[in-house]
């Protein structure tokens, strides 16, 4: 008997006859359906475990160009930092308020969080109802930019 040098197999791999019929591993009946086919009915349990976010929503993200990036302060830290605005000459006096542009600063708008105590005009882009309120209370004065 003659020992074959490779085996029967490599003959026939590609081959049509190679799983022995023809019609056997040939179409997507044998693997359950093509691709995603079945994920909803038969091949459940492959969802389940490898892909849960298969079905379902996902949301959006908003395109960049559209987001705006607000920085806001409150009034309580513009209270307490309004002295040494002066000092550094990035604040003036004005007829005896102090006048602080948050856009120097990097802030655009102004939040009403905290007491102020002295008469200040600030300038910003934005601010909340309550900070115009406690601003305009203490004397002071509000500049939108």
């Amino acid at each position: 008997m003659v020992v074959r040098r490779y085996k029967k197999i490599r003959k026939k791999r590609g081959e049509r006859t190679h799983h022995g019929s023809h019609k056997k591993h040939r179409g997507g009946g044998s693997r359950g359906g093509r691709g995603k086919a079945g994920l909803h009915k038969h091949k459940w349990s492959y969802t389940v475990k490898y892909e849960p976010e298969h079905y379902g929503k996902r949301g959006f993200v908003r395109p960049a160009k559209v987001l705006k990036d607000i920085s806001s302060i409150n009034i309580k830290d513009i209270d307490r930092m309004a002295d040494s605005l002066i000092k550094g000459k990035i604040a003036e006096r004005e007829g005896g308020m102090i006048k602080i542009n948050m856009n120097k600063l990097g802030y655009q708008k102004v939040l009403g969080n905290g007491k102020i105590t002295k008469p200040l005009i600030i300038e910003a882009n934005y601010f909340s109802k309550q900070a115009i309120e406690k601003i305009e209370k203490a004397g002071g004065k509000v500049v939108k930019i």
